[in-house]
């Protein structure tokens, strides 16, 4: 089997593209792969992380074996890593890459290895961030162009990646679903009354980090659209706030949507995840443009729930053919009013049944494979 050098944060470090490193080294192990985990000492100054912590404090840690060298403000840390990684002989280092935060290492990374003779890919989440500054494009390509391959998760992003390095060599490989935890045997009731959530009506279920580029916005106005309907369906929204709270709080109160919606806001840890996808009947992702995949939506699919998504995001998930899959146009808070009473109505006074698709990280792995090969 080749070996493979995985660079990314993992468990202590939270959130997706943690969790996507963890997942794709226990695939890579499950299949005989040779693997080395390098992870961070540091993955950002305290003062640039917009959340409370980077940490996860889940006491369910989702775990993988990896070595802590990097340090993004260390370039001592970054001349070790290379000789470590040297050392081990690699077919290939995959690195990933999410922020123009780690441009700087991950181009002094990305050149030495290749001068030691690795061959380098990187899977891309976000070729640029979602909130875009003048300076990205540059960063973004002083460390993705050594790289002999990259993996992206939908055309659009290829596209983008294309429009900054148009002679580069990219794969598609959209994100599998993530089934991370055992299906939770809590009934929807029990779940409920432990989450102190109302114990009858539908209940919808806006997850993860509140980013402008998450769509909450949008929720919010087709909920308000619903209301004047007579369609009051209860939202809860389990997330830390990334921003600007306030102007979600002004936009509940002028839609008076006060008494449908309760706000969560903090990290839901991994131990509470179960209860909130048992309590929910659908799971609603109204992401906005700029965005083209969604860890999110991998996990939520995984979990078995139904989930409302954007068309744009929805074309960067596997198995965007499952039955509890329902795609909306994106932007459009009519089109997705319209959607969640679709919805409502199908339940018929009982909840849509769940689907649980395969974790299969195959496709990942076979594209990996192919480029360990001169």
């Amino acid at each position: 089997m080749k070996r493979i050098t995985l660079i990314g944060p993992v468990y202590p470090y939270r959130g997706g593209i943690a969790l996507h490193t963890t997942l794709a080294a226990r695939a890579l192990r499950q299949r005989g792969y040779p693997l080395q985990v390098i992870s961070f000492r540091r993955q950002y100054p305290q003062w640039l992380y917009p959340g409370a912590t980077d940490k996860d404090q889940s006491r369910e840690a989702i775990q993988t074996e990896a070595e802590y060298l990097l340090d993004p403000l260390s370039p001592v840390t970054w001349i070790r890593t290379v000789k470590v990684i040297a050392a081990s002989k690699p077919d290939l280092v995959v690195m990933q890459w999410w922020t123009t935060f780690w441009s700087l290492p991950y181009a002094v990374l990305t050149r030495l290895l290749k001068r030691k003779g690795c061959r380098v890919t990187y899977i891309i989440h976000n070729v640029l961030p979602h909130e875009t500054r003048p300076w990205d494009r540059w960063l973004a390509r002083l460390a993705l162009s050594p790289a002999e391959a990259h993996i992206v998760h939908t055309e659009e992003e290829k596209k983008r990646l294309l429009d900054l390095l148009p002679r580069c060599f990219v794969q598609v490989t959209p994100l599998p679903v993530w089934r991370v935890f055992p299906e939770d045997k809590t009934t929807q009731t029990e779940a409920r009354r432990l989450l102190n959530l109302p114990a009858s009506g539908p209940l919808l279920l806006f997850f993860g980090f509140v980013r402008p580029y998450k769509g909450l916005g949008i929720l919010l106005q087709a909920l308000g659209i619903l209301s004047q309907q007579g369609v009051r369906p209860y939202l809860a929204i389990a997330g830390e706030f990334w921003h600007d709270k306030q102007s979600y709080l002004e936009q509940i109160e002028q839609l008076d949507l006060g008494e449908q919606v309760r706000i969560e806001d903090r990290y839901i840890p991994n131990e509470e995840l179960g209860l909130w996808f048992a309590a929910a009947d659908v799971a609603v992702a109204p992401y906005i443009e700029g965005t083209t995949q969604s860890a999110v939506a991998s996990l939520l699919l995984g979990s078995g729930l139904p989930l409302i998504l954007s068309e744009q995001v929805a074309q960067g998930v596997r198995q965007a053919n499952l039955q509890n899959l329902f795609v909306v146009p994106t932007g459009d808070a009519a089109a997705l009013a319209s959607a969640i009473q679709d919805f409502l109505g199908s339940m018929a006074g009982s909840p849509v049944p769940r689907q649980h698709p395969a974790d299969d990280w195959d496709e990942f792995t076979s594209v990996l494979e192919c480029f360990t090969v001169e």
